[in-house]
């Protein structure tokens, strides 16, 4: 999908990209497929903002993905739409039973295309198949991290991995943080990369767009007061504590390490960290 630009007739249109949403159908979503979505505002269930800077906002209908697709089916594509939630675009898909689903979409599904999943699905572009019957060579996308659990890596939009070799019943995988891992052959996978491949180069423009979105402005820490963040305070010259980075709770960021599942680092054979490093 193409940018647009904007006449610059305010401060914000000459800022301002969006996509033009020439593939993008105007009808309405499934009502089958999709429900309402409380907004919560970043709020847990006692009322306390456990996420910060989300609230307001346009109202939205979540659209009901399916990620596990049955194996054996022959799918053909009715339309390709927008969806709020997510920063990729999905398809609505009609099996060889008349059943809908919605799927996330790749940069090469049109209308009127069809798809198939399973064993005996063609090693062709937005085909769903194990990795043991996909090439080494071949770009992935919506990988599965469990046999049989559905998709749960590689969803956002223009993402991407690459298959770089299959021994001992693992496939190992380039992933797009610059990961390389691990992850058994029978899991499923497609074939392809997920669409809006553009939207990294989006540019929101206007402050109002934003908050139509459900993001609310972000205060810095060092222009509070020292009792509501770490980095405030000071006699009005200083900028920062000359201090690692940290929260507004003194939790260290921007770079300090928290993951901690031990269990699975033998499925991780180099780090996104590693490439970084100097």
């Amino acid at each position: 999908m193409a940018i647009k630009n904007y006449r610059p007739t305010t401060p914000a249109q000459r800022q301002k990209t969006t996509q033009d949403f020439e593939q993008i159908t105007t009808k309405k979503p499934l009502k089958s497929l999709t429900k309402a979505k409380k907004q919560n505002a970043g709020k847990n269930n006692q009322g306390r903002i456990t996420v910060r800077h989300r609230g307001g906002g346009v109202k939205r209908h979540y659209r009901l993905l399916t990620h596990n697709l049955p194996k054996n089916l022959t799918l053909s594509i009715e339309e390709i739409e927008y969806d709020p939630n997510r920063s990729a675009r999905i398809a609505r898909v009609k099996d060889q039973n008349g059943v809908y689903y919605y799927i996330t979409a790749d940069t090469e599904m049109r209308k009127g295309q069809t798809i198939s999943t399973g064993n005996d699905a063609p090693v062709e572009t937005s085909n769903r198949l194990p990795l043991e019957l996909i090439p080494v060579g071949s770009v992935v996308y919506a990988i599965e991290l469990t046999p049989g659990r559905g998709a749960q890596m590689v969803r956002a939009a223009g993402a991407s991995a690459q298959l770089m070799a299959k021994e001992n019943g693992y496939a190992t995988l380039r992933m797009p943080s610059g990961e390389v891992r691990k992850v058994l052959v029978t899991c499923e996978a497609s074939l392809g990369t997920v669409s809006n491949v553009q939207h990294q180069n989006i540019k929101i423009g206007a402050a109002g767009r934003r908050r139509r979105k459900g993001i609310r402005p972000t205060v810095r820490g060092v222009v509070m007061n020292a009792t509501d963040h770490p980095h405030g305070g000071g006699d009005g010259g200083r900028h920062g504590s000359g201090k690692a980075p940290r929260t507004p709770w003194g939790q260290l960021t921007l770079g300090y390490r928290t993951r901690h599942n031990k269990k699975t680092n033998k499925m991780i054979v180099r780090s996104r960290h590693e490439g970084k490093r100097k």
